[in-house]
């Protein structure tokens, strides 16, 4: 008996979930057919990835979090919101996403040519391509330290965001110097139309946080390489 053909699969800390055409696809969760944490912040089934109309897509059957999933050069990003989804169009796609105080991230492969898509192809609703980004040299101190355990995590694949005091407290600013930057920045991005950044009900500072963090390391706006900035000088 063939055994079913494999065009995509995931990337999780090191080990490869193969999803088979023709099969019933993936879940992603608490519990399910990749298990990522016993966080209890995390939905039991929070994404699945389907095969629908020719295509492969990509759905948060969630009901509170959401997920940032960009292409390989973080030129393209789409934010994906409960009961949304989008098809996978690109030969590899990070998926970054927080539950609780913790940030997790898988990336998701494609075989197939078919799948990589320029960057400057007609993107589907909820994608954008952002415009570069730039930031005061605060500005990007402060998104780094929110960052740090995200982009050099303690376990791979997963990465806890500080509270605001704890991130204040790293760069040696008062909490009013800290928050004050903290929603320089997020207007900046939200302007920029980054989603998921404006304050307002139901957008908790918490929420605000992680989803700063997830847009600023999947979109390469930090990286490694800027954390050595946290060892100089934090002053204004």
């Amino acid at each position: 008996m063939t055994e079913p053909s494999t065009r995509l699969w995931v990337d999780f800390v090191g080990e490869r979930y193969d999803i088979p055409d023709g099969g019933t696809g993936l879940t992603i969760g608490r519990e399910a057919d990749l298990s990522i944490d016993d966080n209890p912040y995390l939905h039991r089934v929070f994404l699945t990835i389907t095969e629908e109309f020719g295509l492969w897509w990509l759905s948060n059957t969630g009901t509170l979090l959401s997920a940032t999933v960009t292409d390989a050069t973080g030129q393209v990003q789409a934010w994906l919101a409960p009961g949304a989804k989008l098809p996978i169009v690109f030969e590899t796609m990070h998926v970054i996403f927080s539950a609780g105080s913790t940030t997790y991230d898988f990336t998701i492969h494609s075989a197939e040519d078919y799948y990589n898509t320029s960057s400057a192809a007609t993107t589907t609703a909820g994608t954008t391509t952002m415009m570069p980004v730039t930031l005061t040299s605060s500005q990007r101190l402060l998104v780094l330290a929110l960052s740090e355990h995200v982009l050099r995590p303690s376990q791979p694949g997963r990465g806890v965001i500080p509270t605001s005091a704890e991130a204040a407290a790293r760069l040696g600013w008062a909490m009013t110097t800290f928050n004050r930057k903290l929603d320089n920045v997020c207007d900046k991005l939200d302007k920029l139309g980054v989603q998921g950044l404006r304050g307002g009900k139901g957008n908790l500072a918490t929420s605000r946080r992680s989803r700063l963090v997830e847009y600023a390391v999947a979109s390469r706006l930090v990286s490694v390489d800027d954390l050595t900035l946290l060892d100089g000088p934090h002053g204004e």
